[in-house]
């Protein structure tokens, strides 16, 4: 595994959230991995005036240009604010400036100006209340790409994908088909072994139902969805055991040899990893033609502008990011 040859790009997210804080945060230290901030470059310097902290934007122009890594100086690619931002204070009319951000980070990436996208948190409420449809990055960056995407989140000794992603709870059931739960099982598998260089991964499957559906009496889509899949794609190679339940599955003895889980909706496997791992654990798109990571956590439109960081996970992203694009390189 070699460096790659382009710079990671960034998008900091809702701009009246945590994401401009914890780019001035990171541009106090000097970093190895060359990093280029998709934002408002006014924006970020008035974050770091209220947060009392030395920032220089140097401007990206060209592909191929120095990427500052020295404390106190970050290389920004300027895109405009439409509206002022406050820390703390949502604002419709910057919605069309996040999505902004992520295009030209995914075009980026798309002809290999950069060799990834790390996100930081969006708001999507108010993305929505600008009248443009949005429920998450996940499904945005898949429009831009073609990709399918599916939602993994890893920290230090779990890695957790999402058969459906953010869907409300009643919607869940009938958003798992045979064909959908193949497709999502066959591209983690894919990813585990081409991103990570897994040989034979091992894919625990958690049931959807309490205890997997208990033979049927607490539902049937681990009967009639579920493990017809499983058995399906084991006899193609595939290490998979399942459908289990949940609240067995995520124990010591359980994941000690597995390399990843696939929980079928987003509360049912996050939670757990979250307890683990908060802070250090990113969150990564597989399914996509282009590597794009995140950090683990929301806005948190409380704490922005605060001077309350905790850019671990950011770090995390980035390194993970690095690590992933090396691979591919």
């Amino acid at each position: 595994m070699s460096p790659p040859s382009t710079p990671l790009a960034f998008t900091p997210g809702e701009p009246a959230g945590i994401g401009p804080d914890l780019c001035v945060g990171l541009a106090q230290q000097r970093r190895e991995i060359p990093l280029v901030v998709i934002a408002d470059p006014q924006l970020l310097g008035s974050r770091a005036e209220i947060l009392g902290l030395p920032l220089t934007t140097e401007i990206y122009s060209t592909q191929g240009a120095d990427i500052c890594s020295t404390p106190g100086r970050l290389t920004v690619l300027p895109i405009s604010l439409d509206a002022p931002a406050h820390p703390g204070q949502l604002d419709p009319a910057n919605a069309r400036y996040v999505l902004d951000t992520l295009r030209r980070a995914t075009t980026g990436c798309q002809s290999g100006e950069f060799s990834a996208l790390v996100t930081g948190p969006v708001h999507k409420g108010v993305i929505n209340q600008a009248g443009l449809p949005f429920t998450g990055h996940t499904e945005f960056l898949a429009s831009l790409t073609g990709g399918t995407p599916v939602m993994m989140l890893s920290c230090p000794g779990l890695r957790v994908a999402l058969a459906t992603t953010h869907l409300p709870l009643c919607q869940v059931s009938s958003a798992i088909s045979r064909k959908s739960l193949d497709t999502v099982i066959r591209i983690l598998h894919r990813d585990l072994c081409q991103r990570f260089g897994l040989d034979d991964p091992r894919i625990l499957v958690c049931g959807l139902n309490p205890h997997a559906g208990e033979g049927g009496y607490l539902g049937r889509e681990e009967i009639d969805v579920i493990a017809p899949v499983v058995e399906q794609l084991r006899i193609a190679g595939i290490d998979l055991s399942g459908p289990l339940p949940a609240d067995t599955l995520f124990t010591p003895h359980q994941l000690q040899h597995a390399d990843a889980v696939l929980a079928m909706y987003h509360d049912q496997g996050l939670p757990v990893l979250k307890h683990l791992g908060f802070g250090k654990s990113v969150n990564i798109t597989l399914g996509l033609p282009i590597i794009r990571t995140s950090v683990d956590h929301g806005t948190a439109l409380d704490l922005a502008g605060s001077g309350n960081l905790d850019n671990g996970s950011l770090k995390a992203a980035i390194e993970t990011a690095w690590q992933l694009a090396g691979r591919r390189d």
